[in-house]
């Protein structure tokens, strides 16, 4: 059997919030590997359910043209009532990732004082109609506080917000830290690296997305998600840290269909 490409093709997108939805592996694999989380299959069902060690969080990801295409939820805890968090297929990956990284780390502070917008500001994000809501410094992302309710929404568009590129919500009693690790990846100003191809992008507009197409070692792109494997891993301690499972590919889509 002939040996694969030395090389493959990478875009690096900028901002990483009109990058698409990338590879969801890099959020299901490392969750169960690294993580201790169980999943269940069905192989006639385009959709992977994953649950924490404790059964308290279900992750389910299942394509939909019409909704959401992850969703997580977490059963009440002692102080804190149920709670869910849910996001388009357009959300990448690597947001949705810094959200489950929180989540299943056993060394997270949660009792800190978090702020979600906090990382916006620093990053230079201006409010916008109110100073519940701020917005990017290109206007295509906004990220609101309900001040009755305590859920957070943030919306992607390209132009009125009539017509949402992705959509990421986060109910009431979300734990703080959480939706801070998100919105620090939001603002994150680093690239994302993207193999679909420019035509899976929602603009090419150059006003808006800077794409730096690249050759990099496949090797280096095979290894990318083993090195993060380890990472997470290396956060739990005992002989469960790592699991010698192969990677279970999730049995979703991996674009958009709308």
């Amino acid at each position: 059997m002939p040996d694969g490409p030395a090389n493959v093709d990478i875009d690096y997108i900028a901002p990483r919030h009109l990058a698409g939805g990338g590879d969801p592996a890099w959020i299901t694999v490392p969750l169960h590997r690294a993580c201790g989380w169980s999943y269940g299959h069905d192989p006639l069902m385009p959709r992977v359910l994953l649950s924490s060690p404790d059964q308290k969080a279900l992750l389910r990801l299942e394509p939909d043209p019409d909704g959401r295409w992850w969703t997580l939820q977490h059963a009440p805890a002692p102080g804190r009532p149920a709670w869910f968090a849910c996001f388009d297929a357009r959300t990448p990956v690597e947001m949705i990732a810094a959200f489950t990284d929180a989540l299943s780390d056993p060394t997270a502070d949660q009792a800190g004082n978090w702020d979600p917008q906090e990382p916006l500001l620093t990053a230079g994000w201006s409010p916008a109609y109110s100073h519940r809501q701020l917005a990017s410094p290109y206007g295509t992302v906004r990220v609101e506080a309900d001040e009755t309710t305590g859920a957070w929404w943030v919306d992607t568009a390209l132009r009125d917000f009539r017509a949402l590129l992705w959509q990421a919500h986060f109910s009431e009693h979300t734990p703080p830290h959480l939706i801070t690790a998100f919105t620090a990846a939001l603002a994150d100003p680093r690239p994302v690296p993207r193999t679909a191809g420019p035509s899976s992008l929602p603009t090419r507009n150059p006003d808006l997305i800077t794409l730096s197409p690249r050759e990099v070692p496949a090797k280096q792109v095979a290894g990318a998600l083993e090195e993060r494997i380890r990472s997470l891993a290396a956060r739990r301690s005992g002989p469960s840290a790592t699991s010698t499972h192969p990677p279970q590919r999730p049995q979703a889509e991996r674009h958009r269909l709308r």
